[in-house]
């Protein structure tokens, strides 16, 4: 934004050397024109503190802009004192001139649309009031005044919005550079060595055998991880979730995505694999030895669905409501907790030697959900 504030400053500048010409040239036709040259100094005085302050990023805050826009309407309101009264019904110029525009300008800089359009709106009615009437004039100022407050405003906040997406843009690029290079390093390297001892897990016996295959599940889940997507977007801050349920595959869990990204905001997407994680550990330990889970996710354009199905022994009616009651709350909070934080639905389907399905139901536009 510091072009902006730039700009701001050269225009604060320009507006007082013109209000100088202006009180110069009038100056005959004031009531009082000493008053008038008494403004023109406060007026180059306070420009000079704006246009340090305005200079660093320690000034631009919303309080000096309150501060500016007080001063320039008690500078306004002198005009009333200080032009007669055929002057101000003639339309003479006051004594603020264009230099009034000042604040609004900073405000919309800083503040956006909203900031700029009520210091433009503030502006006029002080220029209405001086005056004492409203004429075809006032009306064209105050037009401008608050039409450039807002369109100023919404100039700054794409820039602000567009400043963000090249800084996160470029903190992408750097990280998938990074993560191909550790992929290449990584495949050289421990993944041809995994797959080696992978290989010749059927020649071994024993603990070795075991071992061999543990080695077999560890390169298939660093094969995933080296190959998934980066999980932030770079310009959104959206994650693509069937990315980050990738990386769950293992020879006890098979993984079913869309071939296309599923974004949802990182904070989604970080809650959803929680509750994915907490119900394969549920099927761990409780779903009996050698039991297979299956991870599906379907995106449907208006919500997302997401099942969590194995084939183990099952939860008999009662078990989960006995676990509550013993204060064994891991489904309760971890799982049913954070789906009702999301704002999603969950449902549960499970009997006695029937397996456990969970289905998850996340809409992407719901009440407080980021627009």
């Amino acid at each position: 934004m510091t072009p902006l504030w730039r700009g701001v400053v050269v225009l604060r500048l320009v507006c007082a050397g013109f209000a100088a010409g202006a009180i110069a040239i009038h100056q005959d036709g004031y009531v009082h024109p000493q008053l008038g040259w008494v403004v023109l100094v406060a007026i180059l005085m306070w420009t000079a503190v704006v246009t340090v302050t305005y200079s660093v990023d320690a000034g631009r805050r919303v309080a000096m802009i309150g501060i500016d826009l007080a001063v320039t309407l008690m500078l306004m309101t002198a005009s009333v004192w200080t032009l007669s009264a055929d002057q101000l019904a003639a339309g003479t110029p006051l004594l603020t001139t264009v230099w009034a525009s000042g604040p609004v300008v900073a405000a919309a800089v800083h503040m956006g649309r909203i900031g700029g359009v009520v210091a433009g709106a503030a502006v006029s009615l002080a220029n209405w009031l001086v005056r004492g009437f409203f004429s075809t004039d006032i009306a064209r100022d105050t037009v401008l005044l608050v039409g450039t407050g807002f369109v100023l405003g919404l100039a700054a906040v794409t820039a602000r919005h567009s400043a963000e997406q090249l800084r996160r843009a470029a903190r992408a690029e750097a990280a998938t550079a990074e993560r191909e290079r550790l992929a290449r390093s990584i495949h050289d390297s421990v993944l041809q060595v995994l797959a080696r001892v992978r290989a010749r897990s059927d020649e071994l016996g024993g603990e070795a055998a075991a071992l061999a295959r543990l080695a077999g599940e560890q390169e298939i889940a660093l094969r995933a991880l080296v190959s998934a997507a980066p999980p932030d977007s770079a310009i959104t801050g959206d994650a693509d979730l069937g990315s980050a349920m990738q990386l769950l595959a293992s020879p006890q869990v098979e993984v079913s995505v869309p071939a296309s990204p599923v974004p949802l905001p990182a904070g989604d997407v970080e809650e959803l694999i929680a509750v994915v994680t907490e119900a394969l550990s549920n099927t761990e330990r409780h779903a009996g030895p050698g039991a297979q889970s299956w991870l599906l996710l379907e995106d449907l354009g208006d919500e997302v669905v997401l099942t969590v199905r194995d084939d183990g022994d099952g939860i008999v009616d009662g078990r989960l409501a006995d676990a509550e009651s013993f204060g064994r709350m891991g489904i309760a909070r971890s799982i049913r907790g954070r789906v009702a934080d999301l704002g999603a639905t969950v449902s549960l389907d499970s009997g006695a030697d029937q397996g456990t399905e969970w289905e998850v139901r996340l809409a992407r536009t719901r009440k407080g959900a980021p627009q």
